[in-house]
């Protein structure tokens, strides 16, 4: 049976849609970014190259918390609000990924139904590919495609472990921490490294018998907030409470928002940060790139193999270890190449 091969993308047809704001050709074209295929990845380059000049012109918002928080209940209830005042919102949302379908778990656009529907929404769910902090490897590049289509505001939603909220710091320009009123979080599960890097926290779910219990916490974060050192940015961090259910406080969160990005673009932080995000997503890029090319050599693998089991046996420090690796890897470049 005569193997099918794959059509190549047609590359100035995702650029022109890309940039006429056509969401089902940027659907297209981030499952093209998203493609583990050698060919598939030139392609993803090339064209990202091409809507670069078009890029950088939204508002980034990242969006984390513990699992219950209420993320998705939030962005439907804030997403709303913004595409009421006649802006456009993507939304990338980093989902668990399934280790035997290898697809994401939660899939957002059950999760936001209504905001799903919304003509001037565009919601894509990512799985995790099992990556540190369940931050997708293409979120950055699916976020430039979605500015390159013109959309006004992008949210980042994370799974909310691990190092998700430092990797998600580093490619947005506002940070948001959702935090629960007497769920023993305050105290623990938001440590202090997580205030330090939060732009603004939110308490959620500030109704009903809980509205007294959000007013405390929300004092109580506002306290922390205090003792803190200043942010680079000159922002001082903000303690809210909202209520996706009446929509109480949405409306704060996005004057908050609108307040920080005038603020730091007058004073130059925010073209600088983003020249900074530019650099760490360059360097962060090559180490996989690395990576990736160092599992290719059968004979560095073989190395690497080697020398994890003398490293078992105690018999070799690790920094040795990486050293003899190291010195492998450079005789296979060199081999490659002659």
């Amino acid at each position: 049976m005569k193997q099918s091969i794959k059509p190549r993308p047609d590359l100035k047809k995702l650029e022109e849609g890309i940039l006429k704001g056509d969401r089902v050709i940027l659907g297209q074209a981030i499952t093209l970014i998203e493609s583990n295929l050698d060919t598939d990845q030139t392609a993803a380059s090339v064209l990202l190259e091409r809507i670069l000049p078009f890029t950088g012109n939204s508002i980034r918002i990242g969006i984390t918390g513990v699992p219950g928080v209420g993320k998705s209940t939030f962005i439907e209830s804030f997403g709303k609000y913004i595409t009421g005042q006649g802006k456009t919102l993507a939304v990338l949302t980093i989902d668990p990924t399934s280790p035997l379908t290898k697809g994401s778990i939660l899939g957002d656009k059950t999760r936001m139904e209504v905001l799903s529907k919304d003509p001037r929404a565009f919601i894509r769910p990512t799985a995790s590919s099992l990556t540190m902090g369940g931050v997708a490897n293409k979120t950055r590049e699916a976020l430039l495609l979605c500015e390159a289509a013109g959309f006004n505001v992008i949210i980042v939603e994370t799974v909310g472990v691990g190092q998700s909220e430092i990797s998600v710091k580093n490619m947005v320009d506002f940070f948001l921490l959702l935090a629960l009123a007497g769920a023993g979080d305050e105290l623990q599960g938001m440590k202090k490294g997580i205030l330090e890097i939060a732009d603004a926290l939110l308490v959620t779910k500030s109704d009903g018998d809980n509205i007294k219990a959000s007013r405390e916490a929300q004092a109580m974060y506002q306290q922390s907030f205090h003792v803190l050192p200043e942010q680079p940015s000159g922002w001082r961090p903000v303690a809210l409470t909202s209520s996706a259910l009446t929509g109480e406080g949405i409306e704060e969160v996005w004057k908050m928002i609108s307040n920080f990005s005038r603020l730091v673009k007058e004073s130059g932080y925010f073209a600088q940060n983003r020249n900074h995000q530019t650099i760490s997503w360059f360097r962060e890029y090559f180490k996989l790139l690395m990576e990736s090319d160092l599992q290719k050599s059968k004979t560095v693998q073989l190395k690497r193999e080697n020398l994890e089991q003398e490293l078992v046996r105690l018999s070799i420090p690790p920094q040795e270890a990486a050293r003899q690796l190291l010195d492998v890897y450079h005789q296979a470049i060199r081999e490659s190449a002659t």
